[in-house]
């Protein structure tokens, strides 16, 4: 009887295994390490970085283009890096489609949306890509825009990882008149950039500050910027800045930047607090990220603030426009007082001498100037911040498990039961 449970429960532990390994060996360019067909395509996916939002996404079909193809989209994009990615990011399918489903559509067309659509930036449906059944069993590709034509077109399945994850590789790069045509961060001029993107008063402050040239210095080695539009300085309850010093006014600004690349779609990926070019000056300054769907917004423990648009996206810089101010804990303390009501229209009687007192300085406008700068290295942090980075990681790892993992838990749950029985 034993010999028989065993020789039931020994292939199902090797297939929970198996599905375990799986869902964590989806990283897409060791993948494509394994085909030299893909070589030009997989640097680009690198000098990018749409690798990284690629594997921080669980369902992915990415259309790959063998080296002549992708050279032909090289050249058409001038080399420019941020036309590339663009590129990239559009032939980044966010849903999985394997050689029997795209040989099955329904009613024999469909539009998908691609990692592309997620940035912000493509105008209307142009972030999708229409996959139709073509005559003769050909599956052609195409770019959502009016007039496009199946350019591109089924060649072969590379790589299947079944329901969550696919390599296939297409005969032509899919683009549409102004993708490639991407604003390089080499010849950027930022101030003109948050100008356009309505974010004059941020720019003013960043030039009059002398902040801009220390994000100018930063750029090189990556930054992401976060500009407050012009409504967010007049928001009822926003800070008057006049009030602070020209320290801690430099400090504010620092704090509305990373010192990394961080485009819009890879931030939900990003667990914990987050540094900014603030931390390394007095307290911690630092923020965190909270996704729902395609919302992004930032957390800085005093409020939130959503990420609503990209003005500019090339490896290793990108301008992120917000909807209000960021306000660090350092320097404005913690929750915002709730906005006051209405103002009312009955008499208000004189108050009493008593009353006379100066009334005490809101939380919301308290202003907590910078103590000395910390020792380099931070001290330890306190049980309960430890814990809850604890619950973060256990929640990453459950996430980077997924549906296959689950299964896999339950199976060896099942091995364990009988085992003991």
């Amino acid at each position: 009887m034993a010999s028989t449970k065993a020789a039931i429960l020994i292939p199902i532990l090797l297939l929970s295994s198996l599905l375990i390994h799986t869902t964590q060996a989806r990283n897409i360019t060791e993948i494509l390490d394994g085909y030299p067909d893909y070589a030009l395509y997989n640097s680009y996916l690198t000098k990018t970085k749409v690798c990284d939002e690629i594997n921080a996404h669980e369902t992915v079909t990415c259309l790959v283009l063998s080296d002549s193809a992708m050279s032909s989209l090289v050249t058409a994009a001038k080399q420019s890096l941020a036309g590339i990615k663009n590129a990239l990011r559009l032939l980044t399918l966010l849903d999985y489609f394997d050689p029997q489903k795209l040989h099955d559509l329904p009613s024999g067309t469909t539009l998908t949306t691609t990692l592309y659509q997620t940035t912000g930036n493509a105008p209307g449906n142009l972030g999708f890509i229409n996959i139709t059944n073509l005559r003769g069993g050909k599956v052609g590709f195409a770019a959502a825009a009016p007039g496009s034509k199946f350019d591109a077109s089924y060649v072969k399945s590379v790589k299947q990882f079944p329901s969550n994850f696919s390599v296939i590789e297409i005969s032509d790069p899919i683009t549409y008149p102004g993708l490639l045509d991407a604003t390089s961060a080499s010849t950027a001029n930022i101030t003109a950039l948050l100008e356009k993107a309505g974010c004059k008063t941020f720019a003013s402050l960043l030039a009059s500050s002398g902040v801009l040239k220390i994000y100018q210095s930063q750029m090189d080695k990556g930054l992401t910027l976060f500009a407050p539009n012009d409504d967010a300085f007049q928001a009822p309850g926003a800070p008057d800045l006049s009030t602070l010093s020209s320290a801690d006014l430099v400090t504010l600004l620092q704090y509305h930047a990373l010192p990394e690349y961080a485009p819009k779609s890879s931030l939900p990926a990003k667990s914990g607090p987050i540094q900014t070019l603030a931390s390394s000056a007095a307290g911690k300054y630092d923020m965190s990220v909270v996704s729902q769907g395609e919302d992004v917004s930032l957390d800085t423990g005093v409020d939130k603030s959503r990420v609503a648009s990209t003005v500019l996206d090339d490896t290793p810089v990108c301008i992120l426009t917000v909807d209000s101010l960021l306000l660090p804990v350092e320097l404005f303390g913690g929750a915002p007082a709730p906005a006051p009501g209405p103002a009312s229209e009955t008499p208000v009687p004189a108050p009493a001498p008593d009353a006379l007192a100066p009334a005490p300085v809101s939380k919301k406008h308290r202003l907590h100037h910078s103590p000395p700068a910390p020792p380099m290295e931070s001290p330890a942090e306190a049980p309960s911040k430890a814990a809850a980075d604890k619950a973060d990681v256990k929640k990453g790892a459950a996430a980077a498990v997924g549906p296959l993992g689950f299964l896999a838990a339950i199976m060896s749950c099942f091995v364990l039961g009988n085992l003991i029985m």
